[in-house]
């Protein structure tokens, strides 16, 4: 009897782990149709409002430059906008996101530059970078203690904007574009990238990772000479590109951050329809071997009854 109870026990413990798991389902789910809705609206604005100022910037016809769009002479510091979510439950989104981030920081430290500036959003990205430069600083005290050559370069971490996944909206997402275009535009920095998890799917969510600064985006203008759009441009070229350069880096920015957010809201409600079909799984497992285990109590409770009363 003691079995049965432990039995009937534990299958409750699964049907209550079910109904937590298929609720959480239901709410990924509906985070997920809302930030995708204005995700996929963004994105089309994004790219046509990228391709204009692209445009704009690699008309041979037209000769505009803008600061954003210039590279610095040195490589002395990068700053990288990392992207995860505030919590755990979404499969392998964090880990993958966070990966993508470390592999970053150490393309930028190996092409040359001696410092890099990471601006992490989301908690899951604050605690992997601070493991990350915690375990890399241990890593440089071992090498200089043993003599051996230590990874150059320093990395800083910023957290004055972890919080923008929990509270997304363009207003928040503004302090973090202009005061990275203000350090550009002063040589405090001198390129500024972004990593993420793109939504490919809904069963796959893509590690990637963009330039932001300088502005590069010529590719995706229609710079085919013979099918390109002919702009009429007023005022000026500079006029113009003064203006709608700042607002196509913060559109970028805010379109990676819905980017990621719709990422994660879309592993987390895979990752929980695997926990409920698990879930299930287990629950009819259990309550089979509940049921064949009490009918074999009850067989022999008639045995002993039959073979005494004999």
């Amino acid at each position: 009897m003691a079995a049965l109870k432990e039995l009937k026990e534990r299958i409750a413990s699964v049907q209550s782990t079910l109904k937590i798991t298929s609720a959480m389902k239901m709410v990924a789910s509906a985070k997920l149709m809302k930030v995708q809705s204005s995700m996929v609206a963004l994105s089309e604005y994004e790219r046509r409002f990228s391709d204009i100022v692209a445009a704009l910037v690699s008309d041979p016809d037209v000769e505009v430059a803008s600061p954003l769009t210039l590279e610095h002479g040195e490589k002395r510091r990068a700053c990288l906008v990392a992207l995860a979510s505030d919590s755990s439950l979404c499969g392998a989104f964090n880990a993958n996101a966070m990966h993508e981030a470390v592999s970053a920081v150490e393309e930028l430290l190996a092409g040359g530059f001696s410092r890099v500036t990471v601006y992490p959003i989301g908690e899951k990205m604050v605690q992997g970078m601070g493991r990350y430069v915690a375990a890399r600083g241990e890593k440089q005290r071992n090498s200089e203690a043993a003599g051996s050559s230590a990874p150059s370069g320093e990395i800083d971490i910023c957290l004055d904007y972890r919080h923008l996944v929990g509270k997304h909206s363009f207003d928040g997402i503004i302090p973090l574009a202009d005061r990275l275009m203000e350090d550009f535009l002063a040589g405090r920095c001198d390129r500024v990238c972004i990593s993420r998890c793109h939504f490919h799917s809904m069963g796959r969510q893509v590690p990637m990772r963009e330039q932001l600064l300088p502005f590069n985006r010529v590719s995706r203008a229609n710079v085919d000479r013979s099918s390109a759009v002919d702009y009429i441009l007023e005022p000026s070229p500079d006029t113009l590109l003064d203006a709608l350069l700042p607002s196509a880096i913060r559109i970028i920015l805010y379109n990676a951050l819905l980017d990621s957010i719709t990422a994660e809201n879309a592993a987390r409600m895979v990752a929980m329809q695997t926990a409920t079909d698990n879930a299930e799984e287990l629950s009819d497992d259990l309550t089979l071997e509940y049921n064949k285990r009490r009918q074999q109590a009850i067989t022999s409770e008639l045995a002993d009854i039959t073979s005494s009363s004999e």
